[in-house]
């Protein structure tokens, strides 16, 4: 292997690809502002709930009840209805979030020493947020049974509660964003170094440069070499700014090893240039590369873990997210970020990242040979 006929065609490929303007804000803007559009919007977190409230008792435990949600910070009242087709349709307008029906008898029930009830309608459309909603409402409503027991009775009264204390480790105040965040890093350095290692080869065929490298003495090789060490280097400068982004922007805990972030990185993307790579020569034109890219994106990012749990996956789905690299990767990146945990922990991630990597980057290498497809 010769370093200077890699080391030209690596200063060859920075010229060509800064040349072209359109190329500058995608390499250095975009994925900042992904990173700044993903972080906000990716959120599983539960905040302002709105609230249709429908109140037929009209009295001072069902005032009492109606204060009590718009104390707390999650909930707000937004709709004040008499008539249920009114609440229905404010639920199937989605301008609220909640409808929350209080019967007639409520307050006499409650003096009465009987169990009064309280209706929560809520869109079951989105299953999870829905679910969400209604534990937050049973929160306050426990709350509110608690306070209202201490007044009615002198005793303390106990009705089969479970005193769970609870301790979160790694993300004490549970917040979504600290889980979501680093696997946005992960998923836009993934992005960025297969769109343009996949577009490496594809741009040459179609310039009609390709028959020129073919006639050189370079090897098959040095010329993948060439292709792939800018974006190597792009991956990683980008890496280090989407964290360094992270970290100031969304205060982000950065707990582990920086060292290890950055090998874990470099093993990540010998997946992800050779799936680039082989993308780029079973491809005849840029069009054809960028829609095979997109085929693959989607698998990676749906069985990674990043969104939808794997555990809850059917078992051979969970057998074949082990052949997918961003799987192991977030495990890695959540792992440094939140956990600080080190290479004694995240050694079988990093094996089967180097053991993917290197099967599909060799197999990208032996497919493109020396030759034109």
């Amino acid at each position: 292997m010769s370093p200077v006929r890699v080391r030209e065609l690596v200063r060859k490929e920075f010229i060509q690809l800064f040349r072209d303007r359109k190329n500058r804000p995608l390499l250095i803007i975009a994925p900042l502002i992904q990173l700044l559009v993903f972080g906000y919007v990716v959120s599983t977190d539960v905040r302002d709930v709105r609230v249709a409230w429908m109140d037929h008792s009209r009295t001072l435990e069902s005032r009492r009840l109606s204060d009590s949600l718009d104390a707390n910070r999650t909930f707000r009242i937004t709709h004040r209805v008499d008539d249920p087709k009114e609440l229905e349709r404010i639920l199937l307008a989605q301008e609220a979030d909640l409808g929350i029906k209080i019967p007639p008898d409520f307050s006499e029930r409650i003096r009465s020493q009987m169990t009064a009830s309280v209706q929560i309608l809520a869109d079951g459309s989105m299953s999870n947020m829905a679910s969400m909603r209604i534990a937050y409402t049973r929160t306050v409503l426990d709350s509110f049974n608690s306070r209202l027991l201490e007044e009615l009775y002198a005793e303390r009264m106990e009705y089969g509660r479970i005193d769970a204390r609870v301790r979160t480790w790694y993300n004490p105040n549970l917040d979504s964003r600290n889980f979501y965040v680093p696997g946005i890093v992960a998923f836009l350095i993934m992005l960025t170094s297969l769109l343009f290692t996949s577009m490496a080869i594809i741009r040459e065929k179609e310039g009609g440069t390709i028959e020129q490298l073919i006639v050189t003495p370079m090897k098959p090789f040095e010329l993948i070499l060439g292709k792939t060490i800018p974006y190597i280097l792009i991956s990683v400068t980008q890496m280090v700014a989407v964290a360094v982004f992270a970290l100031l922007w969304f205060s982000i805990p950065l707990k582990g090893s920086v060292p290890l972030l950055f090998g874990a990185t470099l093993v990540f993307l010998l997946s992800t240039l050779g799936v680039g790579l082989f993308i780029s020569t079973v491809s005849a034109t840029q069009q054809q590369a960028m829609m095979t890219t997109f085929f693959f994106i989607l698998p990676f990012f749906m069985l990674s873990g990043f969104v939808f749990p794997i555990s809850n996956m059917p078992a051979p789905v969970q057998f074949l997210t082990y052949l997918n690299p961003l799987r192991h990767f977030l495990t890695i990146i959540r792992g440094v970020f939140l956990k600080g945990v080190g290479f004694e922990i995240l050694w079988p991630e990093l094996v089967a990242l180097a053991a993917i990597g290197s099967v599909v980057f060799l197999g990208a290498v032996k497919r493109f040979g020396k030759r034109m497809d």
